[in-house]
């Protein structure tokens, strides 16, 4: 058996756009994601969180299924139009009673949250003004934090300002195939500096704002990548990928500068860099949160030498299900960059098959997947790396952004026509494993 340490925060993660529903309801306002759904041919099949799994009626419900797994923590995301419709301004009443009444029925069942800030779904008003182009929005993002926070507080503790920035960043904003669907790599560059500059700023309004004790952390997706080969391009290549993705957010996060690599591949940000800037970007923070699915091998597919200064910065990635590169990573997040706390706040595995029968959901696959990454995080908690949380994506089937309802990645399944919910074999194998404060070595 191995053992986790015994205050270890054993949670599942959600985001509110992909639940919630009611997506007009109660004051509150449209989001990007409502638009960007309602746009024609953006999403799979059409589909849109119109309704979803209408957590926002059922979330007593799902609070009981919380209570049946016997978790420890959940993570979930604060909908900035259902709190604030225009995004700055008059808070919607009805909008945080709801993750007041949230957060008070998971202290009564003992579960821990852990609140994100921004999961996607900021305000269409403030998309029309910029978004995350616009230099105000960091301002906007941190009067909305220190609002909630100075809300719930009082009762919350645990802190994510935002998810993912280099998800958002490059699918909304380099390639539109998210929302708000913009593809300009120019003003992508402003939207990802703006986006470091609100993490930093809105770290310091929930401190500020808190009416008790704040953790304060975020959400970075830091894959592992290596090189398909040993050849200098496929090198290059990697290097390059790993600006984009990783050091662009977590070196001015943590480090307060942005390294070599990330200004060489991407010449476009410097001139969206002011005086001070990474100074607001730079925040303590009390944790790291990680979001890890698989390992990468980068090819180049430029078709030139990459000595050539005209060579195109192209490449391509093969996605692999390996629970080494959590490994791999979590020791780098300890070893390179000194972070003193991490919790894995997002892990987890598709199987669009998943189908009830006889009232079981079987899903093996799902099984294997959690219980090998554990493994991999309880290797890294024996050689030093602090790791005091495990979150699995997700709690119940949902909608998965552009890809629709067909990706089903929860440890419950929902049949969307009657929302129906029911425990597959994955969950009650992750209800025994917090049971037992471990997992068999397998």
């Amino acid at each position: 058996m191995l053992k986790f340490p015994d205050n270890f925060a054993w949670g599942v993660a959600t985001a509110a756009y992909q639940i919630e529903g009611a997506w007009n309801l109660d004051g509150k306002g449209e989001s990007v994601w409502d638009r960007f759904c309602h746009a024609s041919g953006k999403v799979a099949r059409g589909e849109n969180g119109d309704v979803a799994c209408d957590h926002y009626h059922r979330f007593r419900d799902d609070m009981r299924l919380m209570a049946e797994l016997g978790l420890k923590a959940y993570r979930f995301s604060i909908s900035w139009p259902r709190v604030m419709p225009e995004g700055i301004g008059q808070i919607n009443e009805a909008g945080i009673r709801f993750y007041s009444q949230l957060v008070d029925e998971l202290l009564a069942a003992n579960i821990r949250p852990l609140v994100t800030l921004y999961h996607w779904d900021h305000p269409q008003a403030l998309e029309d003004r910029g978004g995350w182009t616009s230099r105000e929005m960091a301002d906007w993002f941190a009067d909305y934090a220190g609002l909630v926070a100075g809300r719930l507080g009082d009762r919350v503790t645990d802190w994510v300002t935002l998810n993912e920035p280099a998800s958002f960043i490059w699918s909304g904003h380099v390639h539109g195939v998210q929302a708000p669907g913009r593809a300009d790599r120019t003003l992508s560059m402003a939207a990802a500096h703006n986006a470091n500059r609100a993490h930093g700023m809105a770290a310091r309004a929930i401190r500020a704002s808190s009416h008790g004790p704040a953790r304060v952390g975020i959400a970075l997706n830091i894959e592992h990548y290596e090189p398909a080969s040993d050849n200098p391009a496929d090198l290059a290549a990697t290097v390059r990928v790993e600006a984009k993705r990783i050091l662009l957010f977590i070196d001015p996060i943590l480090r307060g500068k942005y390294p070599p690599s990330v200004l060489a591949t991407l010449p476009k940000l410097e001139p969206f860099i002011q005086q001070n800037d990474l100074v607001q970007a730079c925040a303590p923070l009390d944790f790291l949160g990680l979001n890890y699915y698989h390992r990468h091998r980068i090819r180049d597919a430029s078709g030139v030498p990459v000595a050539s200064p005209s060579a195109p910065q192209g490449e391509t990635g093969q996605s692999i299900v390996a629970p080494d590169g959590i490994h791999a990573v979590l020791a780098r997040l300890h070893g390179e960059y000194h972070v003193r706390e991490i919790m894995v706040t997002e892990n987890g595995f598709n199987r669009s098959e998943d189908t009830p029968v006889n009232g079981r959901v079987e899903d093996g696959p799902r099984i294997d997947y959690i219980r090998d990454h554990l493994a991999a995080v309880h290797r890294a908690i024996e050689q030093g790396v602090n790791v005091t949380g495990y979150f699995v994506w997700t709690l119940m089937d949902n909608f998965e952004w552009a890809m629709g309802y067909e990706p089903r990645m929860g440890l419950v399944h929902v049949n969307y026509a009657t929302q129906t919910r029911t425990i597959k074999q994955s969950g009650l194998w992750y209800r025994d494993a917090i049971r037992a404060g471990g997992i068999d070595a397998g």
